[in-house]
């Protein structure tokens, strides 16, 4: 089956793929911020977190060693990450659907021209600039009593104390600027252009579907 993508078009399907699997995935991963509370390891995403603090039946503090999301979306402990995450949930979904449609066009003629494919790259390069944006806002939440009980006590906005950012929020950054910047130019060249012949067929249609108006609306 024809393909309605060049050669460059099907690597910029491959690549969008790539980089909306990368953002998607580090998205969900409670993995964007590593530090330690009551000798565990606890990590974080935006949404999602890794071992939380219970009361024990002596009234003390223990370690639950699982990882879920917050009850809540309320329940984030900061408004700042509960911006980044719709905003940067919104951009993976761009990210995803540019990608499906991408992919589908490997298999499909006359699916991607080359005008739908520039509209589908700055799609992308919006879908970016929101997980961007999302990654931007996200050291914005490091107040937060919860973050500072995991960071020593000494974190504050753009300010890790003792912990450190982890591999999937590199990985969502990574994702977002690679597609803002290789998908965005790569998309220019993925389409196909429109067919000589289909345009020929088309402006004959047209033109005797007028003349049998104006034939009909000339006879007496």
């Amino acid at each position: 089956m024809r393909s309605s993508l060049t050669m460059v078009g099907t690597l910029w399907a491959f690549l969008s793929l790539v980089t909306a699997v990368t953002s998607s995935t580090s998205y969900f991963l409670p993995y964007w911020l590593f530090g330690s509370q009551l000798g565990k390891p606890v990590s974080f995403s935006t949404f999602r977190r890794c071992n939380y603090p219970v009361r024990g039946e002596g009234h003390g503090l223990i370690m639950v060693e699982e990882c879920g999301r917050y009850a809540s979306f309320n329940a984030i402990p900061s408004l700042a990450w509960q911006m980044c995450t719709v905003v940067t949930g919104a951009g993976c979904a761009l990210l995803l659907l540019v990608a499906l449609a991408a992919v589908l066009g490997c298999c499909m003629e006359e699916l991607i021209s080359r005008m739908m494919g520039r509209c589908m790259g700055a799609a992308q390069f919006v879908g970016g600039l929101l997980i961007s944006s999302g990654c931007a806002l996200y050291p914005l939440g490091w107040n937060s009593p919860e973050i500072m009980q995991t960071c020593g006590n000494v974190s504050n906005q753009f300010q890790l104390g003792t912990c450190r950012l982890g591999w999937a929020y590199y990985c969502a950054g990574g994702g977002a600027a690679a597609a803002m910047l290789i998908c965005t130019w790569l998309s220019c060249f993925a389409g196909r252009n429109p067919k000589p012949v289909i345009l020929v067929e088309s402006i004959m249609r047209n033109t005797n579907s007028y003349a049998m108006e104006l034939d009909h609306c000339l006879k007496p």
